[in-house]
Protein backbone atom coordinates (compact mmCIF):
# COMPACT_ATOMS: atom_id res chain seq x y z
CA UNK A 1 0.00 0.00 0.00
CA UNK A 2 1.41 3.42 -0.99
CA UNK A 3 1.94 5.83 1.88
CA UNK A 4 -0.43 8.80 1.96
CA UNK A 5 2.39 11.38 2.29
CA UNK A 6 3.66 10.67 -1.24
CA UNK A 7 0.30 11.60 -2.76
CA UNK A 8 -0.95 15.09 -3.49
CA UNK A 9 -4.49 16.15 -2.41
CA UNK A 10 -5.97 15.49 -5.85
CA UNK A 11 -4.63 11.93 -5.87
CA UNK A 12 -5.95 11.31 -2.36
CA UNK A 13 -9.40 12.56 -3.38
CA UNK A 14 -9.37 10.28 -6.43
CA UNK A 15 -8.43 7.28 -4.29
CA UNK A 16 -11.22 8.04 -1.81
CA UNK A 17 -13.70 7.99 -4.71
CA UNK A 18 -12.47 4.53 -5.67
CA UNK A 19 -13.22 3.06 -2.24
CA UNK A 20 -16.57 1.19 -2.33
CA UNK A 21 -19.42 2.68 -0.34
CA UNK A 22 -20.18 1.07 3.02
CA UNK A 23 -23.80 1.89 3.93
CA UNK A 24 -23.86 -0.19 7.12
CA UNK A 25 -21.55 -1.58 9.77
CA UNK A 26 -21.86 -5.07 8.29
CA UNK A 27 -20.79 -3.72 4.90
CA UNK A 28 -17.68 -2.29 6.55
CA UNK A 29 -16.53 -5.70 7.75
CA UNK A 30 -13.45 -7.08 6.03
CA UNK A 31 -14.46 -9.08 2.92
CA UNK A 32 -12.70 -12.18 4.26
CA UNK A 33 -14.76 -11.95 7.45
CA UNK A 34 -17.99 -11.84 5.46
CA UNK A 35 -16.77 -14.72 3.30
CA UNK A 36 -16.01 -16.71 6.48
CA UNK A 37 -19.51 -16.04 7.81
CA UNK A 38 -21.07 -17.15 4.51
CA UNK A 39 -18.91 -20.28 4.34
CA UNK A 40 -19.63 -21.19 7.96
CA UNK A 41 -23.37 -20.72 7.44
CA UNK A 42 -23.46 -22.80 4.26
CA UNK A 43 -21.28 -25.67 5.45
CA UNK A 44 -22.67 -25.53 8.98
CA UNK A 45 -26.26 -25.91 7.76
CA UNK A 46 -25.22 -28.92 5.69
CA UNK A 47 -23.24 -30.58 8.49
CA UNK A 48 -25.77 -30.02 11.26
CA UNK A 49 -28.77 -31.25 9.30
CA UNK A 50 -32.16 -31.68 10.90
CA UNK A 51 -34.25 -28.59 11.55
CA UNK A 52 -32.66 -26.89 14.55
CA UNK A 53 -29.18 -26.29 13.11
CA UNK A 54 -30.26 -24.78 9.76
CA UNK A 55 -32.94 -22.69 11.48
CA UNK A 56 -30.28 -21.24 13.80
CA UNK A 57 -28.19 -20.39 10.72
CA UNK A 58 -31.23 -18.79 9.06
CA UNK A 59 -31.94 -16.72 12.17
CA UNK A 60 -28.32 -15.56 12.28
CA UNK A 61 -28.28 -14.57 8.61
CA UNK A 62 -31.58 -12.71 9.02
CA UNK A 63 -30.10 -10.79 11.96
CA UNK A 64 -27.04 -9.88 9.88
CA UNK A 65 -29.27 -8.88 6.94
CA UNK A 66 -31.34 -6.61 9.20
CA UNK A 67 -28.17 -4.89 10.43
CA UNK A 68 -27.02 -4.49 6.82
CA UNK A 69 -30.49 -3.25 5.74
CA UNK A 70 -30.73 -5.78 2.89
CA UNK A 71 -33.32 -8.19 4.34
CA UNK A 72 -36.14 -7.60 1.79
CA UNK A 73 -33.78 -7.98 -1.18
CA UNK A 74 -32.03 -10.98 0.35
CA UNK A 75 -35.27 -12.76 1.24
CA UNK A 76 -36.73 -12.24 -2.23
CA UNK A 77 -33.56 -13.35 -4.03
CA UNK A 78 -33.09 -16.41 -1.80
CA UNK A 79 -36.71 -17.45 -2.26
CA UNK A 80 -36.52 -17.17 -6.04
CA UNK A 81 -33.23 -19.07 -6.17
CA UNK A 82 -34.39 -21.95 -3.98
CA UNK A 83 -37.92 -22.24 -5.40
CA UNK A 84 -37.10 -24.40 -8.48
CA UNK A 85 -34.92 -26.77 -6.44
CA UNK A 86 -37.47 -26.79 -3.62
CA UNK A 87 -40.26 -27.92 -5.95
CA UNK A 88 -38.11 -30.78 -7.26
CA UNK A 89 -37.06 -31.81 -3.74
CA UNK A 90 -40.65 -31.85 -2.48
CA UNK A 91 -41.96 -33.86 -5.42
CA UNK A 92 -39.14 -36.41 -5.32
CA UNK A 93 -38.82 -36.77 -1.55
CA UNK A 94 -42.48 -36.78 -0.55
CA UNK A 95 -43.66 -39.27 -3.17
CA UNK A 96 -40.65 -41.55 -3.64
CA UNK A 97 -39.07 -41.85 -0.21
CA UNK A 98 -40.14 -45.03 1.53
CA UNK A 99 -41.85 -44.83 4.90
CA UNK A 100 -44.24 -46.57 7.21
CA UNK A 101 -46.85 -43.82 7.64
CA UNK A 102 -48.79 -42.89 4.50
CA UNK A 103 -50.47 -39.48 4.49
CA UNK A 104 -52.25 -39.70 1.12
CA UNK A 105 -51.92 -41.29 -2.31
CA UNK A 106 -51.77 -39.84 -5.82
CA UNK A 107 -52.05 -42.67 -8.29
CA UNK A 108 -49.24 -45.16 -7.64
CA UNK A 109 -47.32 -42.71 -5.42
CA UNK A 110 -47.58 -42.61 -1.64
CA UNK A 111 -46.85 -39.44 0.33
CA UNK A 112 -45.24 -40.55 3.59
CA UNK A 113 -44.43 -38.75 6.82
CA UNK A 114 -40.80 -39.75 6.40
CA UNK A 115 -40.74 -38.18 2.94
CA UNK A 116 -42.27 -34.94 4.21
CA UNK A 117 -39.75 -34.83 7.06
CA UNK A 118 -36.80 -35.37 4.70
CA UNK A 119 -38.12 -32.73 2.27
CA UNK A 120 -38.51 -30.22 5.12
CA UNK A 121 -34.97 -30.80 6.36
CA UNK A 122 -33.60 -30.37 2.84
CA UNK A 123 -35.56 -27.16 2.27
CA UNK A 124 -34.32 -25.44 5.42
CA UNK A 125 -30.76 -26.42 4.50
CA UNK A 126 -31.15 -24.97 1.00
CA UNK A 127 -32.65 -21.76 2.33
CA UNK A 128 -29.89 -21.38 4.92
CA UNK A 129 -27.23 -21.85 2.23
CA UNK A 130 -28.97 -19.42 -0.11
CA UNK A 131 -29.23 -16.77 2.62
CA UNK A 132 -25.57 -17.20 3.57
CA UNK A 133 -24.24 -16.82 0.04
CA UNK A 134 -26.74 -14.11 -0.88
CA UNK A 135 -25.80 -12.01 2.14
CA UNK A 136 -22.14 -12.11 1.12
CA UNK A 137 -22.93 -11.11 -2.47
CA UNK A 138 -25.23 -8.24 -1.46
CA UNK A 139 -22.87 -6.74 1.11
CA UNK A 140 -19.47 -7.23 -0.52
CA UNK A 141 -18.07 -5.14 -3.34
CA UNK A 142 -16.28 -7.57 -5.70
CA UNK A 143 -13.26 -5.31 -6.20
CA UNK A 144 -12.87 -4.92 -2.42
CA UNK A 145 -12.81 -8.72 -2.10
CA UNK A 146 -10.23 -8.97 -4.89
CA UNK A 147 -7.97 -6.31 -3.40
CA UNK A 148 -8.16 -7.94 0.01
CA UNK A 149 -7.19 -11.31 -1.48
CA UNK A 150 -4.24 -9.72 -3.28
CA UNK A 151 -3.17 -7.96 -0.09
CA UNK A 152 -3.00 -11.37 1.57
CA UNK A 153 -0.70 -12.72 -1.12
CA UNK A 154 -3.22 -14.44 -3.40
CA UNK A 155 -2.23 -14.47 -7.06
CA UNK A 156 -3.92 -11.67 -9.06
CA UNK A 157 -5.10 -14.29 -11.56
CA UNK A 158 -6.88 -16.28 -8.86
CA UNK A 159 -8.34 -13.08 -7.44
CA UNK A 160 -9.61 -12.13 -10.89
CA UNK A 161 -11.26 -15.54 -11.26
CA UNK A 162 -12.99 -14.99 -7.91
CA UNK A 163 -14.38 -11.59 -8.88
CA UNK A 164 -15.38 -12.80 -12.35
CA UNK A 165 -17.36 -15.61 -10.72
CA UNK A 166 -19.14 -13.17 -8.41
CA UNK A 167 -20.01 -10.84 -11.28
CA UNK A 168 -20.94 -13.49 -13.87
CA UNK A 169 -24.60 -14.08 -12.99
CA UNK A 170 -25.56 -10.39 -12.43
CA UNK A 171 -23.80 -9.45 -15.67
CA UNK A 172 -25.68 -12.13 -17.63
CA UNK A 173 -29.01 -11.08 -16.14
CA UNK A 174 -28.37 -7.45 -16.98
CA UNK A 175 -27.27 -8.25 -20.53
CA UNK A 176 -30.28 -10.53 -21.09
CA UNK A 177 -32.61 -7.72 -19.98
CA UNK A 178 -30.96 -5.25 -22.36
CA UNK A 179 -31.06 -7.71 -25.28
CA UNK A 180 -34.70 -8.56 -24.53
CA UNK A 181 -35.71 -4.89 -24.61
CA UNK A 182 -33.81 -4.39 -27.87
CA UNK A 183 -35.48 -7.40 -29.48
CA UNK A 184 -38.95 -6.27 -28.36
CA UNK A 185 -38.25 -2.83 -29.82
CA UNK A 186 -37.63 -4.61 -33.13
CA UNK A 187 -40.99 -6.39 -32.95
CA UNK A 188 -39.99 -9.72 -31.39
CA UNK A 189 -42.77 -11.21 -29.27
CA UNK A 190 -41.21 -12.40 -26.00
CA UNK A 191 -44.34 -12.20 -23.87
CA UNK A 192 -47.73 -13.84 -23.84
CA UNK A 193 -48.21 -17.57 -24.23
CA UNK A 194 -45.63 -20.23 -23.40
CA UNK A 195 -45.16 -20.94 -27.10
CA UNK A 196 -44.38 -17.30 -27.80
CA UNK A 197 -41.88 -17.17 -24.94
CA UNK A 198 -40.10 -20.31 -26.18
CA UNK A 199 -40.03 -18.94 -29.73
CA UNK A 200 -38.47 -15.71 -28.50
CA UNK A 201 -35.86 -17.49 -26.39
CA UNK A 202 -33.46 -18.42 -29.22
CA UNK A 203 -33.01 -14.84 -30.51
CA UNK A 204 -32.04 -13.86 -26.95
CA UNK A 205 -29.55 -16.65 -26.26
CA UNK A 206 -27.26 -15.92 -29.21
CA UNK A 207 -26.67 -12.20 -28.52
CA UNK A 208 -26.26 -12.82 -24.79
CA UNK A 209 -23.58 -15.48 -25.31
CA UNK A 210 -21.76 -13.54 -28.05
CA UNK A 211 -21.91 -10.37 -25.98
CA UNK A 212 -20.47 -12.18 -22.96
CA UNK A 213 -17.59 -13.53 -25.06
CA UNK A 214 -16.94 -10.03 -26.38
CA UNK A 215 -16.90 -8.67 -22.84
CA UNK A 216 -14.34 -11.30 -21.83
CA UNK A 217 -12.09 -10.34 -24.74
CA UNK A 218 -12.41 -6.61 -24.03
CA UNK A 219 -11.71 -7.12 -20.34
CA UNK A 220 -8.65 -9.24 -21.14
CA UNK A 221 -7.27 -6.55 -23.45
CA UNK A 222 -7.94 -3.87 -20.84
CA UNK A 223 -6.17 -5.87 -18.15
CA UNK A 224 -3.15 -6.54 -20.35
CA UNK A 225 -2.93 -2.84 -21.23
CA UNK A 226 -2.65 -2.20 -17.49
CA UNK A 227 0.17 -4.74 -17.08
CA UNK A 228 -2.03 -7.30 -15.34
CA UNK A 229 0.36 -10.15 -16.13
CA UNK A 230 3.43 -8.22 -15.00
CA UNK A 231 5.50 -10.34 -12.59
CA UNK A 232 6.20 -9.18 -9.07
CA UNK A 233 4.09 -7.83 -6.24
CA UNK A 234 1.69 -5.01 -7.02
CA UNK A 235 1.29 -1.89 -4.88
CA UNK A 236 -2.30 -1.42 -3.68
CA UNK A 237 -3.52 2.13 -3.18
CA UNK A 238 -6.02 1.19 -0.46
CA UNK A 239 -7.06 -1.80 1.62
CA UNK A 240 -10.09 -2.78 3.65
CA UNK A 241 -9.67 -2.53 7.44
CA UNK A 242 -9.11 -5.77 9.33
CA UNK A 243 -9.55 -5.47 13.08
CA UNK A 244 -8.29 -7.89 15.72
CA UNK A 245 -11.74 -9.07 16.74
CA UNK A 246 -12.53 -9.96 13.12
CA UNK A 247 -9.43 -12.17 12.95
CA UNK A 248 -10.51 -13.85 16.20
CA UNK A 249 -14.00 -14.36 14.75
CA UNK A 250 -12.62 -15.98 11.59
CA UNK A 251 -10.42 -18.40 13.51
CA UNK A 252 -13.33 -19.15 15.84
CA UNK A 253 -15.63 -19.96 12.91
CA UNK A 254 -12.96 -22.21 11.40
CA UNK A 255 -12.52 -24.06 14.70
CA UNK A 256 -16.29 -24.42 15.03
CA UNK A 257 -16.57 -25.91 11.53
CA UNK A 258 -13.75 -28.36 12.20
CA UNK A 259 -15.37 -29.36 15.49
CA UNK A 260 -18.76 -29.96 13.85
CA UNK A 261 -17.12 -31.97 11.06
CA UNK A 262 -15.29 -34.20 13.53
CA UNK A 263 -18.47 -34.65 15.57
CA UNK A 264 -20.47 -35.58 12.45
CA UNK A 265 -17.86 -38.06 11.21
CA UNK A 266 -17.53 -39.68 14.63
CA UNK A 267 -21.30 -40.00 14.98
CA UNK A 268 -21.59 -37.68 17.99
CA UNK A 269 -23.68 -35.14 16.08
Amino acid sequence: MIEADVLDPDDEAQIRRLIPATPSRYHRLNPLTKASIATSGSIGAFILGGFVGPIIVIAGMIAFAVSARVLPTLARASFLLTLPIAISVVLVSVFTRSGTTVLFQIGPFDATVEGVDFAGQTLVRLFAISLSIGLFVLTTEPRAFVFDLERRGVSPRLAFIAVATLEAVPALIERAAVVGESQRARGLDTEGSLRARLRGLLPLVGPVILGSLTDVEERSLALESRAFSRPGRRHLLWSMPDTGWERVLRWGLLALLLGMTVARVSGRL
